[in-house]
């Protein structure tokens, strides 16, 4: 089965900024992406694990459904092994599947809050540990965690919209140019995939070079102290809630220098993702729209 090319996404860019971002420094802590459905929220995330694939970077897409149990998330004992063999075998889950690549919870404000609470234990160890049915086992699970939802289905619980690193909105294109060259782009992936996908692979071999090279320089790239002064004073007169909204900004930041081969951080890459960092951070009134929380950032950069 193949995926859409990213490169091939239109009208989506602070999503598909915030997944770069992820995929060059995953410390960032994911990407949350709520907004209107039928968007292609689903197609963007699947689509930049095939383009890291392809790069030699190999970054699993796992899907997190809403009804998954449990021993299917974390994983279990494998019970052919033990009906078969008389073996108490583990079994790997989701989890396991994940690691080194992407967990995509779609709807993830619907999602049980026992597996919200599980997720978050792990996302914060980067360890997956389970005691049950008789075995013991543990194994790394480091993974960028990816959530999409519908904000008019439910709220997204503040524990767990905290810690996504960044948060986008993605709305409806009104653009009817724009539209229409997404349905095109649809309709000539649909009738012959292959083809438009050698029409794109230029381009995605480029971004996805580009995206390794900003991995493997990533430590590198420098952090001064004023933007780091910068990034505290931003937090301060956001009225950012806890201290990881620096953390994210800085790491953001550099990240986003890394992407475009700087060796140092400055105003312009601290600008590029502080709505992203901070939107979801800051204190809202009931009535406010995303577009009005844009718009009070915006007057403080």
């Amino acid at each position: 089965m193949t995926n859409f090319p990213f490169t091939a996404v239109l009208g989506q860019d602070e999503l598909k900024q915030c997944l770069l971002l992820s995929a060059v420094d995953p410390g960032i802590g994911g990407v949350l992406a709520l907004g209107d459905r039928g968007t292609g929220k689903t197609t963007t995330v699947r689509a930049l694990g095939a383009l890291l694939s392809r790069s030699g970077l190999p970054a699993p897409v796992v899907d997190l459904p809403l009804g998954a149990t449990e021993d299917r998330v974390v994983g279990a004992l494998d019970i052919q092994a033990a009906l078969a063999e008389g073996e108490r075998r583990f079994a790997p889950g989701l989890l396991a599947e994940a690691h080194g690549g992407f967990l995509y919870v779609d709807e993830i404000n619907l999602l049980d809050d026992y597996l919200v609470d599980l997720l978050l234990d792990v996302a914060a160890s980067g360890v997956n540990r389970v005691e049950r049915d008789g075995i013991s086992h543990t194994h790394p699970a480091r993974f960028v965690l990816i959530g999409s939802g519908n904000p008019e289905e439910g709220d997204l619980r503040p524990q767990l919209e905290d810690r996504f690193g960044l948060s986008t909105t993605v709305s409806t294109i009104a653009d009817q140019q724009v539209r229409a060259r997404i349905i095109r782009a649809r309709l000539a992936y649909d009738t012959n995939p292959e083809e438009f996908l050698d029409r794109y692979a230029p381009q995605e071999q480029a971004l996805g070079e580009a995206v390794a090279d900003a991995r493997r320089r990533l430590e590198s790239v420098a952090l001064p102290d004023d933007l780091l002064d910068r990034v505290v004073r931003l937090c301060v007169a956001a009225k950012a809630t806890g201290h990881r909204a620096e953390l994210v900004l800085a790491r953001a930041a550099r990240a986003h220098a890394s992407l475009r081969g700087a060796d140092r951080a400055d105003t312009t890459d601290l600008r590029a993702v502080a709505l992203a960092a901070l939107r979801h951070r800051i204190p809202r009134t009931p009535y406010e729209t995303p577009s009005d929380v844009d718009a009070r950032l915006a007057d403080l950069l």
